[in-house]
């Protein structure tokens, strides 16, 4: 597969800016067959919890950021994830 150059990238990210987080998870896999999981919900960042999916045969890495709401039910506390950013950049081998 070709590398993707910054219009297909910017396209990337266009396609999946709207989408859930297993929604983003199945296009990403289904767009590279070579697509593995960099890291899963790594904190790097007080307050940001950071997804990354490295599409080795597309030359992109896409790093999905979320932060938590957690609301207090009682007994339970469920947490929930929303998605605050997601950035889509080319690998080091990526030079288009």
């Amino acid at each position: 597969m070709a590398f993707m150059n910054k219009e297909e990238r910017d396209a990337l990210l266009e396609d999946i800016k709207d989408m859930k987080f297993n929604k983003i998870r199945g296009y990403v896999y289904r767009k590279d067959p070579k697509a593995r999981l960099g890291y899963f919900r790594n904190v790097q960042e007080s307050g940001h919890w950071m997804t990354r999916y490295i599409l080795e045969g597309l030359g992109t890495m896409v790093t999905v950021y979320e932060a938590i709401n957690e609301e207090n039910k009682g007994l339970f506390n469920k947490r929930k994830y929303e998605i605050t950013k997601i950035v889509v950049e080319p690998t080091s081998e990526n030079r288009l």
